[in-house]
């Protein structure tokens, strides 16, 4: 088994240099570390995470917490995900996903010192999980934001993705505009109110009736909200789509009623990936996600409050990009 000392000879270093590389405890010189990390990789050696543990008293092990880990995650999650884990490893950390769901999945999670501090996914308004971690004295920061904004969390700027949508709607002619978005049922994450409230308060100016339409994050559900579209909303020619799992259904069931995309029909998807958008036929125009800088954002924050590399907690709030695809066009009439 290579050990240590190995990975130290090959590289021509000191033992106790190599364990600064390792466990990130004091500056090494580049070229060292360049060294070391080529020993390392030729060797294949491999860290004893558990003996790391015993020597420093930190696992320099993250848990990434999320509520909903039974349903399929979509691509704008695994993007936060990823781009936790990487800002995670780059400051020789470990990231690992941990379904909540209950109190007992987070006492098991809490007992016995398993990791150094959390990550939030899914945050609710009130959210019961920080309370827990508060009490246990876990550091933890929010990819999310509950309604106590004394916090530390990293979160999308909904309400200038959502103001920024309607108004690339509206430089189309467009002026009545609906919202498909997710059922509120009190355990939903706070992002889907803000992005109702965001909806209400960028198409007030336009004095028109609100055509919220909450649908499931499914095929099925986008396909429901094409048909309660049609049926209620016959006005609305645009569409702010802020569910990213009804996308695929709302394209195919506005087509299955005979209304093309974007002729008779603009759709704007809001928060998501390019490349989701680019899996739609037509390609959709989408308010993309900034997902992997805020996944690394918040694995930052959370490693600085362990390290005590910062007083204040990290607040951070970054709006989606605008990436013009081929379902935005002119109103009908226009």
């Amino acid at each position: 088994m290579v050990t240590m000392r190995d990975v130290a000879e090959r590289a021509n270093v000191s033992i106790a240099t190599v364990s600064f590389v390792l466990n990130g405890t004091k500056r090494v010189a580049p070229e060292t570390r360049a060294r070391i990390e080529a020993a390392i990789e030729e060797l294949n050696y491999r860290r004893n995470v558990v003996a790391r543990a015993l020597a420093s008293s930190r696992t320099r092990i993250l848990a990434l917490l999320h509520p909903d880990l039974e349903s399929r995650p979509n691509a704008t999650v695994i993007q936060f995900v990823m781009g936790a884990a990487h800002g995670a490893r780059e400051r020789g950390y470990d990231l690992v996903l941990w379904p909540v769901n209950d109190d007992e999945q987070m006492s098991h999670l809490l007992a016995g010192g398993l990791v150094d501090g959390a990550l939030l996914m899914e945050v609710r308004t009130r959210d019961s999980r920080i309370g827990r971690l508060v009490a246990s004295r876990v550091p933890y920061a929010l990819i999310g934001r509950t309604e106590d904004d004394d916090q530390p969390y990293v979160d999308i700027d909904f309400a200038t993705t959502i103001h920024q949508a309607v108004e690339h709607l509206r430089s189309f002619g467009h002026e009545h505009i609906a919202l498909v978005t997710q059922p509120t049922t009190g355990q939903e994450p706070g992002r889907v109110r803000r992005v109702e409230l965001a909806y209400l308060d960028a198409i007030e100016p336009l004095g028109g009736e609100p055509a919220v339409i909450a649908v499931d994050s499914t095929s099925a559900g986008g396909r429901e909200a094409a048909q309660v579209l049609s049926a209620r909303f016959p006005r609305c020619t645009a569409v702010v789509l802020a569910n990213e799992g009804a996308s695929a259904g709302l394209a195919k069931g506005v087509r299955a009623l005979g209304r093309a995309i974007p002729g008779d029909l603009s759709i704007i998807s809001a928060a998501t990936t390019q490349e989701l958008g680019e899996m739609i036929e037509p390609s959709l125009t989408v308010m993309a996600a900034p997902a992997p800088r805020l996944g690394r954002l918040a694995a930052d924050a959370l490693i600085d409050q362990l390290e005590g590399v910062q007083d204040a907690p990290l607040q951070v709030l970054i709006p989606c990009t605008l990436v013009p695809g081929q379902s935005v066009g002119p109103a009908p009439g226009q």
